[in-house]
């Protein structure tokens, strides 16, 4: 089976109690400490159901797989990005595409042009 990393996943491995706190924070990239912050403010100011949701979520949730802890920085701020916006994901990449493919086209054009400088360079690499 493989790993869903578009998944909310309780965070076992950075969890102070149950991990669902880190697997919020970890989903959309946020300070695992304001997430707890946030739970216990809300408990305290009166969200009396809100232990509740935080039991609920951790005996719905999977645990995170061991192999999303080995990935390196740039894939986990690639994948938060997935989750939180996909749509501007898909555009950010299709824009990467369109920038290299622009590029790619000046540089054909520039080697397959008369540059006439340019063709004795090549001719002296021979």
């Amino acid at each position: 089976m493989s790993v869903r990393r578009t998944r909310f996943y309780v965070d076992k491995r950075n969890a102070r109690f149950l991990g669902v706190c880190a697997g919020i924070a970890d989903y959309f990239g946020w300070d695992a400490t304001w997430v707890r912050i946030g739970a216990v403010v809300g408990t305290v100011a009166g969200v009396p159901f809100l232990p509740l949701i935080y039991l609920a979520i951790n005996w719905i949730a999977d645990n995170k797989p061991a192999s999303l802890y080995n990935e390196s920085a740039e894939d986990r701020e690639f994948w938060r990005k997935v989750r939180v916006s996909p749509q501007r994901t898909v555009r950010d990449v299709n824009a990467s595409f369109r920038d290299a493919d622009r590029r790619l086209r000046a540089i054909e054009a520039y080697v397959t042009s008369s540059n006439a400088r340019l063709a004795n360079e090549i001719d002296s690499l021979r």
